[in-house]
């Protein structure tokens, strides 16, 4: 391992050295955005020792807590309820392909066994074991694809700025070191996610943090790039794609909408696969008081509607500090695996759909078929505005066919009775 870190940061020091270059996506950085882009739904599992609080991933900021008391409930992590294959399992069953794992939050506290901090899982807690390690190893048995969540945020370090998210945490008023010494922190740790940790891609989220500092962000996805060629980079900074990313975020909206508020200004990029992260409750992290927790309904066709724009889902969970998933989420895996496994066909590889959300529903295509999702349909007949010619139509549960009649401009489905349920699917072979 040491040998593999030295040459990967003798690796950045000459891309440093060198201007920079367009980004090349090698071949096998093609195949991995393909198989991400045909994986539509995956698993973000917001975990640390923030959920000891069980007030959210923010609690140390939004709480105004001093870091240095805030630390302390390291000594008392013990997620002794742990269980890797469990977690990968319920993921699997529930017709995700992908897990996305806070391996470092803003708090700063890694998960794994980094010897670059000793404010870690392994050396400041009594449970003491890498449970990064054991995730990776049970994705890679499994069959899941793991992608690390990694802020470029830290609330904690004396050598990372105060910031419009760490200027609440007590102690956190002034600056040691600088830049360079906080950017050489970041890819050592980066440097053992990657070689030490079978990393599918890096999820990096905080960069909105503090806009005004230089990131040299397209170096240090240069340097990734240099190291594992295949792995998928994505960045939650709100902002237009980025050269040097593989993948486009999108924080609790659809591509292209801003309902949420985190995406004014952010154009969807026409060439990167895109995803959506979003939220089974109301928070990321663990929050106890809340048990909101949205319906199988409206998951399926929110993840339908992300589907509709070519785009991925990113279901979140935030694990109980005991190592558990709450049983509601474990709950709505469930439902979420029972409907993919009769209907992920027209889900899985598809593309962006003919016709964009609407009133009734969406549409999602895959090749000729295109797959037309009815949620509320309020009568017998669903016009569709298509240019393509439709050869055939019938209805996907029992390819009982459905009565068209072509117009000017598309066609008209006619139904016996009115549509219903979580989604009723019918499939038109198009030409």
């Amino acid at each position: 391992m040491k040998r593999t870190l030295i040459a990967a940061l003798a690796a950045l020091i000459c891309i440093s050295a060198t201007a920079q270059t367009s980004y090349q996506p090698s071949a096998e950085n093609l195949k991995a955005r393909q198989e991400f882009a045909d994986s539509k739904f995956g698993i973000f599992l917001h975990w640390g020792l923030y959920s000891i609080f069980a007030q959210g991933e923010w609690y140390m900021s939004k709480g105004e807590l001093s870091h240095q008391e805030y630390k302390k409930a390291a000594d008392a992590f013990y997620p002794h309820r742990f269980n890797a294959k469990e977690w990968v399992k319920a993921v699997k069953d529930s017709g995700a392909k992908y897990i996305c794992f806070t391996a470092r939050h803003h708090d700063g506290f890694s998960l794994w066994d980094t010897k670059y901090s000793d404010y870690n899982i392994v050396d400041a807690t009594p449970y003491g074991k890498d449970v990064l390690k054991e995730l990776s190893r049970e994705c890679h048995r499994q069959g899941i694809k793991l992608h690390i969540y990694y802020s470029h945020a830290d609330w904690t370090r004396s050598d990372y700025w105060p910031s419009k998210s760490s200027n609440k945490v007590t102690g956190k008023d002034h600056f040691e070191g600088g830049y360079e010494n906080y950017f050489k922190f970041m890819n050592n740790q980066l440097a053992e996610l990657l070689t030490n940790y079978k990393v599918n891609a890096l999820w990096f989220d905080g960069m909105w943090d503090r806009r005004s500092v230089n990131w040299r962000i397209k170096e240090q996805y240069e340097w990734i790039h240099s190291i594992q060629h295949s792995c998928l980079i994505g960045n939650n900074h709100h902002l237009p794609a980025i050269e040097g990313e593989d993948f486009q975020i999108f924080e609790r909206d659809l591509p292209g909408e801003n309902l949420a508020g985190y995406s004014k200004g952010q154009t969807v990029s026409g060439k990167l696969p895109l995803e959506t992260c979003q939220t089974m409750n109301g928070m990321w992290g663990y929050k106890v008081a809340d048990q909101e927790y949205k319906s199988t309904e409206y998951l399926v066709r929110y993840l339908l509607s992300i589907a509709c724009k070519g785009a991925n889902l990113l279901l979140n969970i935030g694990p109980q500090p005991n190592g558990e998933l709450p049983a509601e989420a474990l709950d709505r895996l469930k439902d979420m695996g029972e409907w993919l496994r009769k209907y992920g066909d027209t889900v899985y590889g598809t593309t962006a759909g003919d016709i964009q959300k609407q009133d009734w529903g969406v549409t999602t295509r895959k090749g000729n078929r295109l797959f037309v999702h009815i949620f509320d349909l309020k009568g017998k007949e669903l016009h569709l505005p298509l240019s393509c010619k439709v050869k055939k139509a019938f209805t996907f549960d029992d390819k009982k066919a459905v009565e068209f009649t072509t117009t000017n401009d598309g066609v008209t489905l006619k139904f016996d009775t009115v549509p219903s349920g979580i989604d009723y699917i019918v499939e038109l072979v198009t030409k």
